[in-house]
């Protein structure tokens, strides 16, 4: 008799705060206004609503032209994923699929279809309901494979608006320059004025390059970051399913499964040096046997 009790669904993950960036953004806020005070300058200097208008205003108008309406509206929804995290790890995957695999196991397949219902994941709940309906491998792997490449297809144009909007602001800003200076011209008369408007004007291009460097640039960096992390947790959903689908012992869907938890220590761990002593003992050991056939 199949088991119906269904397996633990793994909780949908909440969005988080992310600390890197909001302490980030802080900082390098903080760090530009506290060294322009302690130079004698005053937070009024660099506050120009026309200049913010310019910049801003250019900036977004020529990203709207370079980007279709449906790619600008998807990557202004993906902007709080730059300030908040979904936490949700390779390891709390793999406890799910290792759940699912041990039920289908002792009861089949058939046995996962009301636990598939439950499950929060897009991705992986369409996943397995195509493998509980019966879907031939091959095709249901090249299927899933499609979704992640057009996912990911479009977290690189979403982010690539950000990188846009990145490049356009130092451009803008040195334009809001040039407009300031243009006012200050017509009043050559007048030499202090004269001084107090150039200041004015080059803030436009502080507001450009500050808005890149600080905001759009880092912005499109941490999407993709987000992006490679969801694609790697993809694959691996992908990688459970077809050895749910197999039947493989849960223990080796595990083994499989905890080297995408692994690999991101890996690199970590590895240490240049051991590495690079190693071809030398393997020149050592396959210099003697050719030395002994010349001999």
């Amino acid at each position: 008799m199949a088991d119906k009790t269904p397996a633990k669904p793994k909780k949908k993950s909440g969005l988080k705060p992310d600390l890197a960036t909001c302490c980030g953004l802080l900082l390098a806020i903080g760090g530009i206004l506290g060294g322009l005070i302690l130079e004698g300058g005053n937070l009024k200097d660099v506050a120009q609503i026309t200049a913010a208008m310019i910049v801003l205003g250019g900036t977004i108008g020529a990203v709207m032209v370079t980007t279709p309406v449906g790619v600008l509206i998807r990557a202004a929804k993906k902007l709080p994923l730059v300030f908040l995290d979904r936490q949700e790890s390779a390891s709390e995957v793999t406890e799910e699929i290792i759940a699912y695999a041990t039920k289908a196991r002792k009861s089949g397949i058939v046995s996962l279809e009301q636990d598939a219902a439950a499950i929060q994941d897009p991705f992986l709940k369409k996943a397995l309901e195509l493998a509980i309906d019966g879907m031939d491998l091959n095709e249901l792997r090249s299927m899933m494979e499609l979704e992640i490449s057009l996912e990911e297809q479009h977290g690189e144009e979403e982010a690539k608006v950000y990188e846009a909007a990145g490049g356009y602001a130092p451009t803008i800003g040195i334009i809001g320059a040039v407009l300031g200076l243009i006012q200050v011209m017509k009043h050559l008369e007048n030499i202090e004025e004269v001084g107090k408007g150039i200041a004015v004007a080059f803030v436009a291009t502080v507001y450009g390059v500050g808005s890149a460097n600080i905001l759009f640039l880092p912005a499109a960096n941490k999407l993709k970051a987000r992006l490679r992390r969801t694609i790697h947790l993809r694959e691996q959903m992908l990688e459970g399913v077809v050895g749910i689908v197999e039947g493989l012992n849960p223990k080796l869907i595990r083994s499989k499964l905890e080297a995408y938890s692994r690999h991101g220590q890996a690199s970590k761990a590895a240490k240049p040096g051991k590495a690079a002593k190693a071809p030398k003992a393997e020149a050592g050991k396959e210099a003697a046997p050719a030395a002994a056939a010349s001999n």
